[in-house]
């Protein structure tokens, strides 16, 4: 063999050594990605009963579909959004059928290619006065609080594995290292889990009786005004939350992604993604800060890393046993999650008027900031305690303060209190020094 060729084949050896040194750092990045956004992408599925196992395909399509809209060149992650919780609650317990929530999520996705198109034609600073920090956030309050009974319901079943499960959460949030900091959620569930075995507390049938490989159990829309009426406004809520999230995206890659590709392909990328997922059974995406956090702890701004992720997300929804295993996570380990998880909702809503410096010595904020707020979480109080149907099987609305849509059909809660800040903080005049 001559020198030359010698050479060759040793470059050759270095050049194939590299490629598989990247893949498999490629590999273990992903799989970083997936486990940040584990825990609570089928978080959401198992509190508002959608299946956990269409909810990853969801993502793990949704992301591929966003990336498809920008071009390729934001490293975001989509995953179910906690925003829709509540809704779609109120109309499971209204209709006992998950699918008119899923029709509404439809057009949730359908507004926000709604909102990209406005932020093409009249620019993103026009649009963004009609959902300043003052309207959003406390809006993000009332989706944290209208939960919280809830949350205590769910952890009353046992407080002990509830209050372990709040313990890890915190330790592991304030004490965590590196990637265990950017999954607390996913330690919580994982201890409180254990300890409920420990106790005799799950019930492994479901993961016995489960194939191996199997296929999600996809399910098709249905539509019903009321049901839209109720979760589609949660689009005004999340909005501002979806540019904070690309703009924070931006600054930990170094990026203006606002500019390009552009909000509205950002927008139109998420709304697409959320439309697949209500179409197929699985709850809203939204662009994960979980994921932006592990890109600044990795320092890899690869947005294909984000892609291969996609793909084992994918993967893993078609593990029967995976979905099986989710199933059978105790009621109050999910309880112990939803304490802390429903506070911090509330909680982003407080960060964002303090991020923004709103000023409460203004009575024009004051008056936006208490009628969300009491609207929000009032109405939705009476409509609990006032029942959702009389005898005879109408909607029990007497009384009850809200937008009339038919004579059966109310807008209350959330979507009344967007409604109301959207329109108040638009008439009462800005406060001059």
């Amino acid at each position: 063999m001559s020198e030359e060729t010698m050479v060759k084949n040793v470059n050759a050896s270095k050049e194939r050594n590299l490629k598989m040194d990247k893949v498999f750092k490629k590999g273990i990045l992903s799989i970083q990605h997936v486990i940040a956004m584990f825990g609570a992408t089928v978080l959401v599925p198992m509190i508002t009963g959608l299946n956990p196992g269409v909810a990853l395909f969801c993502a793990g399509m949704g992301t591929l579909i966003f990336h498809l809209v920008t071009k390729g060149k934001v490293p975001v992650f989509l995953g179910s959004s906690f925003a829709f919780i509540p809704v779609i609650g109120v109309v499971s317990a209204r209709f006992g059928d998950l699918r008119y929530a899923q029709g509404g999520i439809m057009v949730a996705g359908f507004l926000y290619i709604i909102f990209a198109g406005l932020i093409k034609l009249f620019g993103v600073e026009k649009i963004k006065t009609f959902f300043p920090p003052i309207v959003t956030g406390p809006m993000v309050i009332v989706i944290g609080l209208i939960m919280s009974p809830t949350a205590i319901e769910m952890a009353s079943n046992n407080w002990l594995v509830s209050l372990v499960v709040v313990s890890t959460v915190i330790i592991v949030s304030v004490f965590g290292k590196g990637m265990f900091k950017v999954v607390p959620i996913l330690c919580g569930v994982i201890v409180g889990y254990v300890l409920s075995v420990m106790l005799n507390i799950v019930d492994f049938t479901p993961v016995t009786e489960a194939a191996f490989i199997s296929v999600p159990e996809f399910t098709l829309p249905k539509f019903s005004l009321e049901a839209i009426a109720i979760i589609a406004p949660i689009v005004l809520a999340v909005f501002m939350e979806h540019i904070g999230d690309i703009t924070t995206n931006g600054a930990v890659v170094g990026k203006n992604f606002l500019n390009d590709p552009g909000l509205h392909r950002t927008l139109i990328g998420d709304g697409l993604a959320t439309l697949f997922s209500g179409f197929i059974g699985g709850p809203a995406n939204t662009t994960y800060g979980e994921n932006t956090s592990v890109l600044a702890v990795t320092k890899n701004y690869d947005p294909s890393i984000l892609r291969i992720s996609a793909i084992i997300a994918i993967s893993i929804s078609f593990i029967g046993k995976v979905g099986a295993l989710l199933q059978t996570i105790p009621v109050p380990v999910m309880g112990g999650v939803s304490l802390i998880l429903f506070g911090m909702i509330s909680s982003v809503g407080i960060r964002t008027l303090t991020t923004a410096e709103v000023d409460f010595s203004s009575n024009r904020n004051l008056i936006i900031a208490s009628l969300i707020l009491v609207i929000g979480i009032g109405t939705e109080i009476l409509k609990v305690k006032q029942g959702l149907f009389l005898a005879d099987g109408t909607k029990a609305f007497t009384g009850l303060i809200g937008i009339p849509i038919t004579n059966s059909i109310q807008i209350v809660g959330l979507s009344l209190a967007a409604i109301v800040g959207i329109v108040i903080n638009k008439v009462l005049p800005q406060e001059t020094n």
